[in-house]
């Protein structure tokens, strides 16, 4: 590739991707708030990161790379000491949240099923909070969560106060999706009520702060109970960005569900059959347009008449607004939605900010909303999904801008490791790598045109191995690194257990 068009091709890539995560979720089955609790199991969670230059990552506040990788069985090995992270437990259950933080748990508000009965046109909804707020409290399963620290290397100069207005605009990127993994059974639905939320608990100054100010990032720094700045730490503490995909996407079973179940409501009793017209059904629900998700913003206890579908079947007394209704339990919840994120041009709505030389703690949540319309009984029958998203600065894609240049090399390499991923070796022993390879997918020019080529870059890669002591009992990771020329960095690891003796 000429040097004038390869770094074009590097700086368009770098204007687009800022971080790639993706994640895929095993053997996932849900279930809507109206069946019993059963067992959801998460076989797997993989989560790979990346980013370009302006921006690093770390899952402990001290080890910084371009590139992460995590699971499930290692997630202790790369998260710092005292962490409350966690992945779901025995497994995944419905919750409800509209992002709302609390200040002195620096976390987000979560609410799950206390009780559900029907009622003669849909489901009576008790609620209970998911305590993950009280003191010593950790978070709870049913749900992924994990800290991300992001270090933002734009600018010169860090401004402790908060004000979105000092702040980078940073957008997500149009291939961000949430889909059935390979595996699992399409048009089930199941992919269609997940929700991402990005919680910003606090920030610092990159340049001067410790590791034990990073991982110590609080909202509420100088402990007075309230959003604060102190100790060189700005609390965030916003309503949680919560990004809902597919949002214009139903499967017939969820709409037949809903038809089925749902009435409209014409009294305030629950209980009370001329609460309902049966002859009534709620509003019409159809594949390809977007509707409101009345989601659960308080503790919803016996004393309340409240019906999943309020909303839908025109009963709006349940329902919050700021100004006429300040009380409402349930709130039709602005996310930024995937109609959003396809935007083009000018058009494109900002996802997030960041402040310029700064380490920014985000609590990353995932979970399953029990109050989407599209989380219906049989759902579950996916199983498995698959999610990706991924952040840019630039608010333009390539087809915004008209580009019709050489093809862009925004491919990260591929390395292949040889062996078992996880390996023993004794204590005191010479650690000897099993080996890898690596390739990498180029553009070059053949009779004029672009064409997609394959190299071998297994030389390339840098092994490290800084992290591992063979003298000492335990488990390390072994990392391998790779960057192509066009600047898309790659990271995997190896599990080394250090024993006393190996078997036979």
């Amino acid at each position: 590739m000429p040097r004038q068009s390869k770094h074009r091709s590097r700086r368009i890539k770098n204007l687009m991707i800022i971080t790639t995560l993706s994640a895929i979720l095993l053997s996932i089955s849900t279930y809507a708030w109206f069946v019993g609790m059963r067992t959801v199991n998460v076989s797997s969670f993989d989560v790979e990161i990346a980013a370009t230059e302006s921006l690093l990552l770390s899952l402990d506040g001290e080890t910084w790379e371009s590139t992460i990788n995590i699971s499930e069985d290692i997630l202790d090995l790369v998260s710092y000491e005292g962490h409350t992270n966690s992945w779901g437990g025995e497994g995944l259950i419905p919750m409800s949240s509209v992002g709302e933080m609390d200040v002195q748990a620096s976390r987000m508000k979560l609410f799950e099923k206390a009780s559900l009965t029907p009622t003669p046109g849909g489901y009576r909804l008790l609620a209970s909070r998911v305590n993950n707020y009280g003191s010593g409290e950790s978070e709870k399963d049913g749900y992924v969560v994990f800290d991300l620290f992001i270090h933002n290397f734009s600018g010169n100069h860090y401004i402790p106060d908060l004000n979105e207005l000092d702040e980078e605009a940073i957008y997500l990127t149009v291939d961000s999706a949430v889909t059935v993994a390979e595996g699992g059974i399409a048009n089930t639905g199941i992919e269609n009520s997940v929700r991402v939320g990005f919680a910003q608990i606090g920030r610092v100054n990159a340049q001067t702060a410790t590791t034990e100010q990073i991982i110590g990032i609080t909202c509420d720094p100088a402990g007075e109970g309230n959003i604060s700045i102190a100790n060189g730490v700005t609390g965030i503490c916003r309503t949680a960005q919560i990004w809902e995909p597919n949002d214009t996407s139903h499967v017939e079973g969820a709409i037949n569900w809903y038809d089925t179940s749902c009435r409209q409501r014409t009294g305030d009793d629950v209980t009370d059959e001329s609460s309902y017209d049966k002859d009534t059904p709620c509003l019409n629900i159809a594949d390809g347009n977007a509707y409101p998700t009345y989601a659960i913003r308080d503790v919803i206890d016996d004393n309340k008449n409240v019906d999943i579908y309020d909303g839908f079947n025109s009963y709006m007394n349940n329902i919050y607004d700021p100004d006429s209704n300040p009380t409402g339990l349930l709130q039709s919840y602005n996310y930024f939605t995937d109609s959003e994120k396809n935007l083009t041009g000018t058009d494109r709505p900002a996802f997030m900010t960041l402040a310029p030389n700064s380490i920014t703690k985000v609590r990353v949540y995932i979970w399953i909303e029990g109050q989407d319309i599209d989380n219906y009984d049989f759902a579950s029958i996916g199983k498995r999904i698959s999610v990706k998203f991924g952040f840019t600065k630039e608010r333009f894609t390539p087809d915004d801008l008209e580009y019709l240049g050489p093809g862009l090399d925004m491919t990260k390499p591929v390395i292949q490791l040889d062996g078992e991923k996880e390996i023993d070796i004794l204590q005191g022993s010479e650690y000897v790598d099993p080996g890898f390879t690596a390739t990498d997918k180029y553009y070059a020019e053949e009779d004029g045109n672009w064409v997609e080529k394959e190299r071998d870059v297994t030389a390339d890669v840098v092994v490290d191995t800084s992290n591992l002591d063979v003298n000492q009992l335990g488990t390390y990771l072994v990392y391998y690194r790779v960057t192509d020329e066009a600047g898309n960095s790659q990271t995997e690891f190896r599990i080394v257990n250090v024993v006393d003796s190996l078997d036979e």
